[in-house]
This record gives structure tokens, sequence and C-alpha cells, in this order.
């Protein structure tokens, strides 16, 4: 749906808060994940002599394992617990020392490797200027996603953030959103959710809230319909800014 033929923003005028989603609706996740798996595997490879496609295999296994035994919380998203399980499949035993180095590998080739997409500073700064309060909602545990927002220059911009470490639950579960909001202290009908995925972020917002939802459409994402349909999607953040400015 085109932004500037929905009625009910354009209806509703500037909203009074807007909370992102973080990973795929600020950056593109895979090309940095890509990296840095493949960093891990190549220093497993030098320094353990066990071959990538063995690693790999047993690392895909410990992450279901993880997420199979935790649930959604933030801690089933945690790259140490997953290296720890995987580590110790290989039959290595708890290798703590090996472990989180190769956690520090991970996110740090990561974090080379993370690039906004184009306009969210102009976005975001444009939000600040015309006094529009922001969150961010992001699963996860917070202080790797603290790092991502630094490492952006985003931290400045953003007047809250909710982890799902901190709120005990991922989305799309109802924890996160409401205190999001009670951290905002703006009623929901004057928010807008920002986010790339149609289960977690969309329908998450429109369940629990009934927020006015955006979805950031890109390559991997596709606008979704039915329940998890969102409002508008959106290619780009200027066309966010332009719509601004036409409200």
């Amino acid at each position: 749906m085109n932004i500037q033929e929905n009625s009910l923003i354009m209806s509703n005028g500037l909203p009074e808060a807007i909370i992102f989603d973080t990973d795929n609706t600020l950056y593109p996740y895979e090309p940095a994940h890509i990296a840095a798996t493949r960093a891990v595997e190549a220093k497993v490879e030098s320094t353990l002599g066990i071959k990538k496609e063995i690693f790999s295999a047993k690392f895909k296994e410990a992450r279901q394992e993880t997420k199979n035994r935790l649930g959604s919380i933030a801690s089933s998203h945690s790259r140490l617990l997953y290296l720890q399980r995987t580590i110790e499949k290989l039959e290595l035993g708890t290798r703590i020392l090996i472990v989180l180095d190769l956690e520090q590998t991970y996110w740090r080739t990561f974090l080379i490797n993370c690039k906004l997409f184009s306009g969210v500073l102009d976005f975001v700064q444009l939000l600040k200027s015309k006094g529009i309060a922001t969150a961010n909602i992001t699963d996860l545990t917070a202080q790797i996603q603290f790092r991502k927002l630094v490492y952006f220059g985003l931290d400045e911009y953003f007047d809250y953030v909710v982890t799902s470490e901190e709120a005990g639950k991922d989305k799309p579960s109802r924890e996160p959103f409401q205190l999001a909001l009670e951290k905002l202290q703006v009623a929901k009908e004057k928010v807008w959710m920002i986010g790339d995925s149609a289960e977690n972020d969309i329908y998450g917002a429109k369940k629990h809230f009934q927020m006015t939802t955006l979805q950031k459409i890109h390559k991997g994402v596709k606008v979704s319909n039915g329940q998890f349909k969102p409002d508008v999607s959106f290619n780009h953040y200027s066309e966010l800014v332009k719509l601004l400015a036409d409200l």
C-alpha cells in the first residue's frame, strides 16, 4: 500500500512516538551475520583443526537445542551459549577461553560489517527535531544490542530502549511493547511501530496494542498479509521523511 494513500496515517497526523525494531529494520542483518560466521569458522579451523563443515553442522544443532530448551527469551539468541554448546558437542568439553574468544570474534566481525539502511539517520534526526519520542524494542541481550546502537551512532537518538532481556520475553509477546509504552508515557493510539518482521513486529504491535504499523521491506522481506498485514509498507526511509513532511 502506498504510504500517501493510507487514510489511517493521513487522518491521524503526526505520531507522538515511534518504536523501532533493530535487526533488519535499521540495518540488513544477513551480510554482517555471514561475515561473522565465516570469521568464526576460519578461527576454529586454524586453531582447533576442525573443518568448517563439521563445525557448521554442530553449530546448527547447538543453536536449535538451545532455542528449544530456553524458549522465547533473550538468552535463546546468545551466540555465547550457541558456541559453548557447539564446542561441547564436538567433545572438547566447555573450553571457556575458546568460547569467549569465538564469541568476541563473531561480534567484532559482525559490527565491522554492519551498515545502516540509507536514510535511517536522516529520519531519526527529523523525529528529534519535531519532538517525536522514540524507543527501540529489540530481542536479544542488552549488552550487544546497546553496542550495536552505539556503533551506529544512534544511541543519542533513542529516548528509550527495551530488550527482551529486560522485558523477560521476546516479541511478539505483550511484555516488550507494554514496557516501551510505560517508558514513553504516550497513548498507544499515537504510537507507530516500525519493523521488518510480520510476526514479531507487526502482529505483536497490532495484537496487543492496535498500534499503527509500518513494515520495512528489503531483500528477503516481503509485504505480509492477513493478520500480519501492516498498515503500510515502505522500501526506503526517504519515504518516511517525505511522509512526515506531508503530515
